[in-house]
Order: C-alpha cells, then sequence, then structure tokens
C-alpha cells in the first residue's frame, strides 16, 4: 500500500475511557502519538518507513487523558443527511454514490415543509423525480424510517459500519 495512502487510512479514537469518539486519518494519529496524547491500542500489518525507523501504523488509539466530550449538534447538511441515512435511498433502499444522491423533502417545500432534519431525507434521482410534488403516500412510496437529526447515536452507528471493514474497531465499538 502507498504511503499517502496509509496516512489516509480511518483511525479510530478512543477517550481514556475506552469510549469512541472519533474518526481521524492515520496522519493525525500519528501526530497524537509523537505528542504523547495518545497510545496506540491496534496497528495495521503495513508500516510505514523513514530513514531511520519502522513506524506501526495505527488503527485505533486511546487518548491518555479523559476529554468530557459535550453534546454535538450537527449542521443541517448535504454531506450530513447523506451520512446519517447511510448513503442509501430512503424510498427504493438502494445504496447510491454522492453524486447519484439528492435531498427530497418528504413534505415538499412548495406545500410548506421545511429544510428539517425531521424533512430531508437521501433520495435517488429517479425517485425523487417520481414523487415530484406529492407526499410519498400520494405517490404510493414508503419512507424506510422517520427521518431524524443526527445525533451521538447517529455518529456512533456510523462508526459501527465501519467497523465492519475494519476488523480491530470491532472490540471497541459494542456489537
Amino acid at each position: 500500500m502507498a504511503t499517502v495512502h496509509l496516512l489516509h487510512t480511518p483511525v479510530l479514537v478512543l477517550n481514556a475511557s475506552y469510549e469512541p469518539i472519533h474518526v481521524c486519518i492515520a496522519r493525525r494519529a500519528l501526530v497524537l502519538l509523537f505528542k504523547g496524547v495518545a497510545q496506540s491500542e491496534e496497528h495495521l500489518a503495513e508500516l510505514l518507513h523513514s530513514a531511520t525507523a519502522e513506524i506501526n501504523v495505527p488503527s485505533v488509539i486511546r487518548l491518555l487523558e479523559y476529554r468530557r466530550i459535550p453534546r454535538k449538534t450537527h449542521t443541517l447538511s448535504r454531506k450530513n443527511i447523506l451520512a446519517r441515512d447511510h448513503y442509501t435511498c430512503q424510498y427504493c433502499d438502494r445504496r447510491c454514490s454522492v453524486g447519484e444522491l439528492t435531498l427530497d423533502h418528504v413534505l415538499p417545500r412548495s406545500r410548506g415543509g421545511s429544510s428539517s432534519w425531521e424533512n430531508l431525507v437521501a433520495a435517488c434521482r429517479r425517485c425523487n423525480n417520481y414523487k415530484g410534488n406529492r407526499l410519498p403516500e400520494e405517490a404510493d412510496m414508503k419512507l424506510r424510517k422517520r427521518p431524524k437529526p443526527f445525533t451521538l447515536h447517529t455518529s456512533r452507528s456510523l462508526m459501527r459500519q465501519m467497523g465492519t471493514q475494519q476488523e480491530t474497531w470491532r472490540k471497541y465499538l459494542f456489537y
């Protein structure tokens, strides 16, 4: 694996209490390790090589001091709506690339619908065009699930989803 790609590998960040709190890239994780702020709990099989040393690429790091994590609200944005909905059309349940997805107002704006967490969902172009200016029931369509705000629980479920790809993360994600 190329060094540049290794440095962009996702790394799970744990609080001192082993609670998962964040995902960063390996380059940032290495900085935290070198500063003495964190320690490596798991690492990849690949090594980074410098002129004088070989360095294990971390997969999971743990902060050495407990950090209180404030209750965080996420900004309403296209990126966050797509992440909340797992890049999946909420009508046909098809996983799509970012470019194939649009944002759909469940209650159309022309009918008084707002641009809010509870009224926006990810939809493929086909489903969004088919639904048009109608309610899902009027278009004989059904939502996969009711849209909700992006919460800490949502963030943890995204980490769990990534954990299915990162074998070393599983024991830290409370399956």
